[in-house]
């Protein structure tokens, strides 16, 4: 019993600093996408500001507005997903399946820090979306 108390802290020590590792890494993720959205910000989504005569510069810059918008859009969704991952390394509830309760591997985590469920769980969501389809 001694000896397996002794196993379990040590897990635990790894997984914390894996996890201090994980939320630096995130941080860091988090200020680059907000320093990017600023540059953003102060230039506008369309610098350049000029009226275009012709009807496909037009269309081409209208598309790639649509399309910037489009990646803000994901990256906001990003930012949302990396906050929450913070959050959930500071409660202590990082790295549990949301669905079925499980740890999710740590392979998983340093592949997608920002997952809150199991390979399993995940490949049964995804099935269920596929079925809808």
């Amino acid at each position: 019993m001694k000896n397996d108390s002794a196993k379990t802290k040590s897990v635990k020590k790894k997984a914390s600093h894996l996890f201090d590792q994980i939320k630096k890494d995130l941080e860091g993720q988090k200020s680059a996408l907000l320093a990017e959205a600023g540059i953003l910000i102060g230039t506008g989504l369309n610098p350049r500001s000029e009226a275009l005569p012709d009807i496909g510069d037009q269309a081409s810059a209208e598309a790639d507005q649509n399309f910037t918008l489009r990646l803000r859009e994901r990256e906001q969704k990003l930012l949302k997903k990396i906050s929450d991952a913070i959050s959930r390394i500071d409660d202590g509830t990082f790295g549990v399946c949301e669905s079925c309760g499980e740890e999710i591997s740590v392979k998983r985590l340093k592949a997608r820090p920002v997952t809150t469920l199991c390979i399993e769980c995940k490949t049964l969501e995804e099935e269920k979306e596929n079925t809808r389809l």
